[in-house]
């Protein structure tokens, strides 16, 4: 078995040992992955964490599908909760089982992508059954007996998953995969094209599914609307309307958050005189005003943010207002009438907050015609109650009905005396229930139309139950593990890789895990400044240049360096006459030049380790030489600087080590660690680069530069394609760029000019004569910061 040199953490020891895995790439990053799983994780969520890794690295498809687990699932987790393990694992055996072993890596890759988009545990069911469903029936067999043939098009479905949860509800993703089975399931080279967007009938069949406001991009809106207007703060939990076809789901709230469906679509009601509005069908795709609006023709739009908004405000209404009640004691019917009033209740206090609201509630709201329902073929009772409510939402009503006009008096006569209270909506119901029934609401045929109120809550949270029984429901998520002592190293952070082929990124493709560079002896880096004593020397007449001199003095400061003494004297003067003095007696001063931040970035891979020619040293020293002369310049000049280097094997391993960072002085510390740089695997740059921008780009500054030193084009282990990465770190410095960095690269390669220029356009400089990198390094440096 693989022995992990740095593993020293008793508990995670146990956990290697548990895992029994024999992959060395696994021994390196596992200790960094605990780290995270024991931070984020319960302690059956860790074991099951542990478990399951062990069986996919004895699944025998390689190290790739336990490593993406290993970083992948903590923070899936997170997102949609632990108890999805079970059923992605379910779903993972079942690829292994069938011929698609080669597509439980690709599945794995996009899982913390997909969970992020569908945030509960239902939605990832939702979506593992689409996947079932997928491999099932574009998994065939020669003879018809046995599955032998791989589904052509899962993997590729895998890759696009990210982006298609990005486009498409779940249901929305069902259809446009139903879509590409129906059509193309005996036909592979069609279906990979389909399921890889690159087919037309693909990307229009994708257009015509793209419907509705989608929950998790509007979050962001809904919680400020929630924080804003309401003073409430709460998780968002989707759910998809397209799976459960016997009994549709409808919000509702609990300890955990409050539970919405993932996507809304506009609906258009028809507008009439009175401002009653009559539901129509939704909109279809491409119509529809976004934010609400009315139409020429006499429609009012509700968008789907407002339909949001209309669901927040009712369960908001029921956390705010809504005392639990006992149920025990009442039928089935009564706590329908109970329900409803106390749904009408908490709408009336939120429009009394809130005028606004009441437009959306009514356009929301069903209007039953009164004449719809025939009681001596049907039962009434859901009918009588749709219009009572209608009638205390709308008082421009159409209906002649007593009992309604009455029970609509009697509840606004209530609110017209206070807020009211559950209790008084209970007798309230149980009159109304009284007062109108009849030996019809027994009948099994129920009249359903207009009678749904789709946004409002299914009121678990307003009854409390003498006797527990099934409606009980324990929400508490369990406690993490808290850790006796501290964990070494931090957990990998994950960035994108642009794949060039496809013009896209892939999400989450590189891990990379940062730490503190070892240390060696400070006085080795104080030798090699005593040994280019003659180049500090004329640097320094060039630094004595280039530090800004000009000093602004700032008055009228509270706090400063020094008195100002003419705004002392004035103060002096008006308190000895009794005026208010001026407390800002004091001036500072900055310097008014430069105002610059640099990052210099280190490739620390195995190609350093090579002889300079004609030199006893390697590229690696002379590195370190050029690196030490650089940082006392940039000390000298006063400007913020960090220094961090990085290697790569494979994109699950890429290694960022701070040697210094901002806040850290050139000191003894930072020496040692610079002492102390070895070269080692590979260059995987586009990743060490957008990681190196994530401390740079925080820094308050005129100008940010990243200075890159290499002596090699992009490339690592596990990339085939030589353009692959250098691709990667070209679409890096365009990000970079548009984040305002500017990036600059030393390049000690001879046959750099073949791809350098590809990566960088001419933010470059190559170094033919190594052993001159120390002088022409800071030079550089000099010259782009004047």
């Amino acid at each position: 078995m693989a022995e992990a040199k740095t593993m020293q953490h008793p508990q995670i020891q146990s956990y290697w040992k548990e895992l029994n895995c024999g992959f060395e790439q696994v021994a390196e990053v596992f200790e960094e992955c605990m780290a995270e799983a024991l931070a984020s994780l319960s302690k059956e969520g860790v074991q099951a964490y542990v478990e399951n890794a062990r069986f996919l690295g004895k699944m025998g498809h390689g190290v790739e599908p336990i490593l993406i687990f290993l970083e992948e699932w903590p923070a899936a987790a997170e997102a949609v909760g632990e108890p999805a393990l079970p059923a992605i694992m379910d779903c993972i055996r079942r690829m292994w089982k069938s011929p698609n072993g080669k597509a439980i890596a690709p599945f794995l890759q996009s899982l913390a992508a997909a969970a992020r988009r569908l945030r509960s545990p239902e939605q990832m069911r939702d979506y593992l059954d689409v996947v079932l469903d997928f491999m099932d029936r574009t998994t065939s067999s020669i003879h018809g007996f046995h599955t032998t043939i791989p589904s052509p098009g899962l993997p590729e479905f895998f890759r696009q998953v990210p982006y298609l949860l990005s486009q498409l509800a779940v249901q929305g993703l069902k259809n446009w995969t139903e879509y590409g089975i129906r059509n193309y399931h005996d036909h592979p080279d069609r279906q990979r094209d389909y399921f890889s967007l690159q087919s037309a009938d693909s990307r229009a069949v994708l257009q015509r599914e793209r419907h509705g406001t989608l929950l998790v991009d509007n979050e962001r809106k809904l919680d400020l609307y929630l924080r804003g207007l309401w003073r409430e703060s709460d998780h968002f939990v989707p759910y998809s309307l397209g799976f459960d076809e016997l009994r549709k789901p409808v919000p509702y709230f609990d300890k955990l958050g409050i539970r919405l469906p993932d996507v809304y679509d506009d609906i258009a009601v028809a507008a009439s005189g009175s401002g009653s509005g009559a539901r129509l069908a939704p909109l279809p795709q491409g119509e529809g005003s976004g934010e609400g609006g009315r139409f020429p023709e006499g429609e009012i739009v509700i968008s789907g943010l407002d339909r949001y908004r209309a669901v927040l405000a009712h369960i908001v209404g029921h956390k705010r207002w809504t005392e639990a009640v006992f149920a025990d004691n009442l039928s089935p019917f009564q706590r329908m009438a109970v329900e409803l009033l106390e749904d009408s209740r908490v709408e009336h206090l939120a429009m009394r907050q809130y005028p606004g609201l009441r437009r959306v509630f009514q356009a929301l709201h069903p209007a039953p015609a009164e004449d719809a329902c025939d009681p001596a073929a049907e039962s009434a009772i859901r009918h009588r109650l749709a219009m009572l409510s209608r009638a205390i939402l709308d008082p421009h009503h159409p209906y002649a009905n007593l009992d309604i006009i009455e029970f609509a008096k009697r509840f606004h006569a209530l609110m017209e005396q206070g807020d009211s209270s559950t209790r008084e909506m209970v007798d309230l119901a149980v009159a109304f229930g009284a007062r109108t029934r009849r030996q019809s609401d027994q009948l099994a045929k129920i009249h359903f139309k207009d009678t749904v109120v789709d946004y409002r809550d299914d009121n678990r949270q307003m009854w409390k139950f003498i006797e527990e029984g099934d409606e009980e429901e324990a929400f508490d998520q369990k406690r993490k593990i808290e850790l006796a002592e501290e964990l070494r190293g931090l957990p990998p952070r994950r960035y994108p890789e642009w794949d060039y082929t496809s013009q896209t990124y892939r999400p989450d493709w590189v891990s990379v895990y940062e730490a503190l560079h070892p240390t060696g002896d400070a006085a080795d880096i104080d030798r090699l400044l005593a040994r280019n004593a003659a180049l500090a020397k004329r640097l320094k007449r060039l630094l004595d240049l280039l530090k800004p001199q000009d000093k602004v003095r700032i008055r009228y400061q509270e706090e400063g360096s020094e008195l100002d003494l003419d705004v002392a004297l004035r103060s002096l003067i008006d308190f000895k006459g009794g005026a208010t003095p001026d407390p800002r007696i004091n001036m500072s001063h900055k310097t008014n030049g430069r105002d610059i931040a640099v990052m210099l970035l280190l490739d620390l891979s195995e190609s350093l380790n090579q002889k300079v020619a004609g030199s006893a040293q390697t590229v690696l020293e002379l590195s370190q030489e050029a690196v030490s002369l650089l940082a006392w310049a940039v000390d000298k000049l006063g400007d913020p600087f960090a220094i961090g280097g990085f290697h790569s094997n494979t994109r699950h391993d890429v290694r960022y080590l701070h040697i210094k960072g901002y806040s850290e002085q050139w000191d003894d510390q930072v020496k040692a660690r610079l002492a102390a740089m070895e070269a080692a695997y590979s260059t995987r740059m586009g990743a060490a680069m957008r990681h190196a921008a994530h401390y740079l780009e925080k820094r308050q500054a005129d100008k940010k530069l990243m200075l890159i030193l290499t002596d090699g084009e992009p490339a690592d282990v596990d990339a085939k394609d030589g353009r692959l990465l250098i691709e990667d770190a070209q679409r890096a410095v365009r990000e970079l760029d548009g984040k305002g960095i500017y990036t600059f690269c030393i390049n000690l390669d001879p046959k750099a000019d073949e791809y350098v220029g590809d990566i960088f356009g001419k933010q470059y400089a190559v170094i033919d004569n190594i052993q001159r990198l120390p002088e022409q390094l800071t030079q550089l440096f000099l010259t782009l910061t004047k």
